[in-house]
């Protein structure tokens, strides 16, 4: 599938928490269970259930609850490093629903969405490649609500496929950038991401990166940053993607009202 590239960065070592056996894991579509875990002001971790290692990517489709226990790459999953075109720990069919996990370390390419898809208070402790990666059509709507991510080297979501994704309720630290539309994957199309009610804890490079050439858009609304008393984590940053692979061009950032849309007040600072 179609990727976008980066510039190699610095990779953070990840040790694989020991004492773990090679069982298999084995999801079953569980429905009813943990209450949902909101990123608020001040948004609390949670303390994990059972560690699983995951061996091999888990398909998931219907409604799956993980019932918060910490799953961990190893095998073809463990390598822990930032390389392109790493497997994902899950894959969730269109619409299905992945809630109440805790992503370790390492964590692979973490969740793969092929259609549709919501992810309901997951959260990552240790970014792998990316967290999330969204592949659908140009119609698919993928939600993440509640949850959180941090410790990640470059991307938090990444925008592959086409449609709209909602951030909802989420927390965001350590990080690079929370969501970019691929710049330079092979085959293009206008995306739109909607970011409502997000804390951001420094340090961090930006929240959205989106292709203004594409027709992308980016709402921001209710938007918390904490620890960057020099604003230098840019909310939305604009640039013109393309199909070749090359590295895209950054043509501008802040508010625009096409683009980037947002108001200054829809963002405040802790």
């Amino acid at each position: 599938m179609a990727r976008q590239h980066h510039r190699p960065r610095p990779t953070r070592k990840r040790a694989l928490i020991g004492g773990l056996g090679a069982a298999a894991l084995t999801i079953g579509a569980i429905t009813a269970g943990t209450m949902l875990s909101s990123a608020s002001a001040s948004a609390e971790w949670p303390t994990p259930g059972d560690d699983k290692p995951v061996s091999s990517t888990q398909k998931v489709s219907g409604v799956v609850d993980g019932k918060m226990q910490r799953f961990i790459g190893e095998g073809e999953l463990g390598d822990g490093g930032q390389d392109e075109g790493q497997p994902a720990m899950f894959e969730l069919a269109d619409g299905a629903t992945l809630k109440n996990v805790v992503i370790g370390s390492p964590a692979a390419d973490g969740i793969h969405c092929e259609g549709s898809c919501t992810l309901q208070n997951v959260w990552w402790e240790d970014v792998g490649e990316d967290a999330a990666t969204f592949l659908g059509g140009a119609n698919a709507k993928y939600t993440i609500e509640g949850g959180g991510a941090r410790k990640a080297d470059d991307k938090v979501f990444q925008h592959n496929g086409g449609g709209t994704l909602t951030i909802r309720d989420f927390a965001v630290q350590d990080f690079g950038k929370l969501y970019r539309s691929c710049g330079n994957c092979s085959e293009q199309q206008k995306r739109a991401v909607v970011v409502d009610g997000v804390e951001v804890t420094a340090p961090g490079t930006s929240l959205v990166g989106v292709n203004e050439n594409f027709g992308d858009t980016a709402k921001l609304s209710n938007i918390t940053i904490i620890g960057d008393s020099g604003k230098k984590i840019d909310p939305c940053v604009r640039f013109k993607g393309n199909d070749t692979g090359a590295e895209p061009e950054e043509t501008g950032s802040g508010p625009d009202g096409k683009t980037c849309i947002y108001k200054e007040s829809d963002i405040s600072y802790k």
